[in-house]
């Protein structure tokens, strides 16, 4: 068990892992991990404690949305997490790390595990050059299987650009684009606009000032 925490890709490729066996890895393991299918992959993301501009924007952009909606979501019976909340979806297998995930009414516990949550009502990833084309296309299919969802926002870390997708009245999912820093955008679930010169404070984008 040592040598697949410490060597994780190079022992990952040899077999398939069950559920119980991944839930056991994480808990001894110092680096988060996604799982699919019996398989374990590194979870990717900027390194917020380095001084790259990346890794600095995800940290800033974060922060800043994380406060704005705990503050809009005061006296609502729906609670946001961070990146240390993981989520599972049983229709496909999927463990994973949100960078948000906001959970309405009770919050539901994997049996297995009671780390482990099920059935979010709103996804936030916040895009980076290493992750965005996960996120944009697996990542968002499999999201797709929680019943729960109503919305999927994904919020660009090298430009001003949010992607928000939500469950229209036809129970299609709808994209909504924003790219001025003077726009706000709604959350349809629940109740509430953030500007996203909010969400973009203090951040700063390579070649500008």
């Amino acid at each position: 068990m040592d040598d697949i925490v410490n060597e994780p890709t190079i022992a990952y490729e040899k077999r398939r892992y069950t559920v119980q066996e991944y839930l056991e890895m994480e808990k001894a393991s110092q680096e988060k991990h996604e799982y699919f299918e019996g398989e374990i992959f590194p979870l990717h993301r900027p390194d917020v404690t380095s001084m790259s501009g990346t890794g600095i924007n995800h940290n800033e952009i974060f922060t800043n949305l994380f406060l704005k909606i705990g503050d809009s979501l005061k006296g609502q019976p729906c609670r946001p997490f961070g990146s240390d909340m993981r989520m599972n979806i049983p229709q496909n297998t999927l463990f994973t790390y949100p960078d948000i995930s906001i959970y309405c009414n009770e919050i539901k516990h994997m049996e297995e595990d009671e780390d482990t949550v099920l059935l979010p009502t709103v996804i936030i990833e916040i895009l980076s050059p290493a992750t965005e084309e996960y996120d944009r296309g697996l990542k968002f299919k499999l999201y797709r299987d929680i019943p729960s969802l109503k919305e999927y926002i994904m919020i660009d870390s090298t430009e001003i650009s949010v992607e928000a997708f939500h469950i229209n009245e036809n129970q299609n999912w709808e994209l909504k684009e924003y790219k001025n820093i003077d726009e706000s955008f709604h959350f349809f679930s629940l109740g509430f606009n953030i500007m996203l010169k909010d969400i973009y404070q203090h951040v700063r984008f390579a070649g500008k000032t």
